[in-house]
């Protein structure tokens, strides 16, 4: 380890207190507290308190453990996905839009697959945007096409090229059973089949289970997590289409 090493604490620096939450399916009972335990026992927890055990439907109880972990963390070999690109405000974007691409950049969004979960898609288009910032409908510069929940792969493909799509932008927060990898990489693969390398539009994935690490995995430019903003987006769709644009040009 060569990087600073830090310690979980619960209440003094570097006791190793943790707190955990799960669901077991089983019945709430003291067999039920008793396996709790084990399981935090089992995950390096020792020792390890049962806090809260409540009864959810028919056969399920949820858990709260507490308890020290022996666990370090060497900062230095913490993988994330830095941003590259500056924040830029409204005005910003519009005004970088309309001299360099000298016309509107063109967004299509859409819950694809089986996802009708529409507020983080919603969140980031319409208007009203997310905790007080304004989503990309507002930007005068921008033409956004919100094609709502449960698109399918094939009816995304047909409207980016009908809208001219300069970014796809795609909301996933269905991932039982990876269903969101699954539908990305199908998107990804259609849109790689349908429409050669240098017409693409770029590809844009965002959900609170997505892990940012995996853009080349699942075949896609970005991948945006939770806490996203409007004008993060925004201003990483000006940056990537102009260096684009910049490069098609050199």
């Amino acid at each position: 380890m060569s990087g600073p090493i830090v310690r979980p604490y619960g209440d003094t620096t570097g006791d190793g207190m943790v707190q955990m939450s799960f669901t077991l399916p089983v019945p709430h009972d003291k067999r039920a507290e008793g396996a709790a335990l084990q399981l935090a026992g089992k995950m390096g927890m020792d020792p390890a308190m049962l806090v809260h055990a409540k009864q959810m439907g028919d056969g399920f109880t949820f858990f709260v453990v507490y308890g020290r972990v022996n666990h370090l963390v060497d900062l230095s070999a913490v993988q994330v996905v830095e941003r590259d690109f500056p924040l830029l405000s409204a005005k910003e974007v519009n005004a970088v839009v309309k001299r360099r691409l000298r016309r509107k950049l063109s967004v299509v969004g859409a819950c694809i697959g089986t996802d009708a979960h529409t507020v983080g898609i919603d969140a980031i288009l319409n208007v009203k945007g997310i905790a007080g910032e304004k989503g990309l409908e507002y930007y005068r510069e921008l033409k956004v096409t919100n094609l709502g929940a449960q698109v399918s792969v094939p009816d995304l493909v047909e409207a980016a090229r009908a809208e001219r799509a300069d970014a796809v932008l795609v909301s996933q927060v269905v991932t039982q059973r990876d269903a969101h990898l699954h539908n990305t990489r199908e998107m990804s693969a259609a849109f790689r089949e349908a429409m050669p390398a240098g017409k693409r539009p770029l590809l844009i994935v965002g959900g609170p289970r997505f892990d940012e690490m995996m853009t080349a995995e699942l075949g896609v430019d970005r991948i945006f997590g939770r806490g996203t903003t409007p004008g993060e987006v925004a201003s990483y769709l000006v940056h990537a289409l102009i260096t684009q644009k910049a490069k098609a040009s050199a």
